[in-house]
């Protein structure tokens, strides 16, 4: 018998996926799934959109092959994706300056272009994230070859502006710089416009590569230009960038994988340049991007009474996040503690940042089955009307003086 592989050690389970596999076996009848960043309606049961039904409905309709998409994806979909991040009117757009490939979801466009990055900017080369940031963001640029390094975000339960524009300051010249659009993840700390505005101008002018995260467009306040206008500030201010697109939130979309990875160039033909790039980034990782998801993203963007609907339900699925909000700092306050909970609805999205011990947290798992990640991030998509009261009572209990 081969011993080919007797010395491979057995890898550490991942530490959000872990969490999951434990909660399935715990038998205990009140437990509770706060760890997955996944959207749940009010009775904790995955939603598909109706929007996102109907447009699929039309794609079987349709009766369309299923022959392999170009290496950058469909052409339809790239268009009309990065029309949603950037707006209509935006001068990037009718410049004809912006190289577009379809991804697996926000994930793939991380890896396609911490590759490009480890091809132009230079194996090691350093590229700057928030800190916290999402935990996958890190062992996917570090396994690119990039030197993975951080800059002040949160302070305490907040962000840390002066810290956060002084570590960019102190960035070398040559490196990445990783933002997050909207709905920060872990901790839904956002910079409020006049910061972006402020963050813009800290980075403008430098030889730095920006790269922004967009996962929650939409989902995050409710409003879908609002929460683009990181995005189109650094447009509107002269910056070129690359950024990440995902439709798994906010269309509900996970197991499709609907990404895309748009690069903002100085002009059409760097765009062109940097696209023939981006291929030959692809095409031995992945070759070609899946088309069903995309198809039903592409359906719903390009009509606009199927967009109008779409709007409003995801308005729907923002407002639920943002009423469990209230409703479980309202539930803390009954339930006696005596802390400052005003971040739980002074943050925004999916995730809310607690504050929480590593500890504390510990507790909550093995004392009442409450399961949250080890920095205290909570899923808010996970509480509902029915759970809110035991989870207050319980973070009131462990976080007791």
């Amino acid at each position: 018998m081969s011993k080919c592989w007797s010395g491979v050690p057995k890898g550490p389970p991942d530490a959000i996926l872990g969490l999951v596999a434990a909660f399935n076996e715990n038998p205990h009848p009140k437990k509770v799934s706060l760890s997955v960043g996944a959207y749940r309606d009010g009775n904790g049961k995955p939603y598909v959109l109706p929007s996102v039904k109907e447009a699929e409905r039309r794609v079987i309709d349709a009766s369309m092959n299923k022959e392999y998409a170009g290496i950058t994806g469909l052409p339809d979909y790239n268009k009309l994706a990065i029309k949603f991040a950037l707006g209509g009117d935006s001068p990037a757009l009718n410049d004809g300056r912006v190289a577009s490939v379809q991804t697996l979801s926000g994930t793939g466009a991380c890896r396609v272009i911490g590759e490009f990055y480890n091809r132009f900017l230079g194996k090691g080369a350093p590229i700057y994230m928030p800190a916290p940031t999402w935990g996958n963001h890190i062992p996917i640029m570090r396994d690119a070859g990039l030197d993975v390094r951080s800059y002040r975000y949160v302070k305490g339960t907040g962000l840390d502006i002066d810290g956060m524009l002084q570590d960019l300051a102190d960035a070398p010249d040559g490196s990445a710089v990783m933002l997050h659009a909207c709905a920060h993840n872990p901790s839904g700390v956002d910079p409020s416009n006049e910061q972006w505005v402020k963050i813009s101008a800290a980075l403008k002018g430098r030889n730095l590569a920006v790269f922004f995260d967009s996962a929650y467009q939409g989902f995050a306040s409710g409003d879908a230009e609002a929460d683009a206008f990181s995005i189109r500030q650094f447009v509107k201010d002269g910056h070129n960038f690359a950024l990440a697109q995902s439709f798994a939130k906010n269309f509900g979309l996970y197991g499709e994988r609907v990404g895309l990875l748009s690069m903002i160039c100085a002009d059409a033909e760097e765009a062109d340049r940097v696209e023939s790039q981006l291929k030959l980034v692809i095409r031995p990782m992945y070759s070609n991007p899946p088309i069903h998801g995309a198809r039903i993203v592409a359906q719903v963007l390009g009509d606009p009474k199927l967009e109008a609907q779409w709007r409003l339900e995801c308005k729907a699925m923002a407002d639920r996040i943002i009423d469990m909000r209230g409703a479980l700092r309202s539930s803390l306050a009954s339930a006696g503690s005596s802390r400052d909970w005003s971040h739980v609805t002074d943050q925004i999205g999916m995730f809310c940042y607690s504050g929480m011990t590593k500890e504390q947290v510990g507790r909550l798992r093995e004392e009442y089955a409450i399961y949250i990640t080890g920095d205290g991030r909570i899923s808010m998509a996970g509480v509902t009307r029915s759970n809110v009261d035991y989870i207050a009572q319980a973070m009131a209990e462990v976080t007791k003086d």
